[in-house]
């Protein structure tokens, strides 16, 4: 900042750019009063309050000390502030009612994505991100992904020498697919009919094949690491995590395993596909941001022309279809040329 600068900068635009620059450089503060509210089980506690609760409400049922209650508060402020909870004046005493928004929704019920929050700001997976211009410097094959250079080795072998780690790794990626299963069934459930097998390629725990076959029971459902014969392959955030060239590899042994397109092959796949925000600051924000998070694994979010070079470079007929469930998380079917 120069002297110049401030003499032709209103205060009022000074204003708002210190506090653009302090909202950045305190983004994670977000993210932990979040962890916060999911290890409290706030959301949790005003759904079952019928959807409105007090902080006295919150305080009671959480078990917070007395004298923190006022911390609590600066809690419940930042989350209203940014878009969790909703806070309206109380009609008797003024008090602050704090309710659910849609998006501290998908954090409540059955099929929810609080098990993500503990994974996504866990010190293994922060601390990943704490060398990035470290690793911006490295020749690739010497720094591996930013999880290998913080820790010493990869994501998965972490979670293989962690019971801990690999607890909020599995917890994590079924609720995931467990919620966004089900909303492709409900809107998009056409793509399993007609299936007498399917496998589910890499998929944990089963999260998602359990959903499918829950769903269609006429299908033989299994899940495997290997690709045997099916009708269909099934491929859930499994290529994000991976370069151009192994996705061609991986989606040339899932061409091996279906039958031709006139006998039903294909592959479906649900990946994020970038740019389809349409202006909209918000998605674009969250893709970019999912985009620079897969750097600590060295995975990648593509949009659609990326996404044809790897079906046209695997044999895949290039008249795939890409259907949006959420915004940019799409179901995409591909066919056997």
């Amino acid at each position: 900042m120069t002297l110049r600068l401030l003499a032709e900068v209103s205060l009022q635009d000074l204003l708002v750019s210190l506090s653009e620059l302090q909202t950045n450089l305190h983004g994670y503060i977000k993210s932990m009063a979040l962890k916060c509210a999911v290890d409290l089980s706030i959301p949790d506690i005003i759904h079952r309050r019928g959807g409105a609760a007090t902080l006295a409400d919150i305080a009671a049922d959480t078990k917070i000390h007395p004298a923190k209650v006022p911390h609590l508060r600066r809690v419940m402020e930042v989350l209203s502030t940014t878009g969790i909870f909703t806070a309206t004046a109380g009609k008797d005493s003024g008090d602050a009612v704090y309710g659910l928004t849609t998006a501290c929704r998908f954090l409540v019920g059955y099929l929810n994505l609080s098990p993500t929050v503990p994974f996504l700001v866990s010190p293994l997976v922060v601390s990943s991100f704490f060398s990035m211009s470290d690793w911006l410097r490295k020749e690739p094959a010497a720094a591996g992904s930013l999880f290998e250079l913080a820790h010493g080795c990869s994501q998965s072998e972490m979670a293989n020498q962690d019971a801990a780690f690999s607890s909020l790794l599995n917890n994590s990626v079924a609720a995931d697919s467990r919620l966004f299963l089900e909303v492709v069934i409900m809107d998009k459930g056409r793509i399993f009919r007609g299936l007498s097998s399917l496998v589910d390629v890499g998929g944990g725990h089963g999260a998602a094949a359990q959903v499918i076959a829950r769903a269609f029971p006429r299908i033989k459902c299994d899940m495997f690491e290997s690709i045997p014969s099916a009708d269909a392959v099934f491929l859930k955030n499994i290529l994000h995590d991976w370069s151009d060239e192994n996705c061609v590899k991986i989606l040339q042994r899932c061409k091996q395993a279906i039958p031709s397109r006139t006998a039903g092959g294909k592959v479906i796949i649900i990946e994020m596909v970038r740019g389809s925000s349409q202006g909209d600051s918000k998605i674009n924000e969250m893709e970019v941001i999912r985009n620079m998070f897969m750097l600590s694994i060295n995975g990648v979010e593509r949009d659609i022309n990326e996404w044809k070079k790897i079906f046209s470079d695997a044999g895949f007929s290039d008249d795939y279809k890409i259907m949006p469930v959420l915004g940019p998380f799409s179901v995409i079917e591909i066919y056997p040329s």
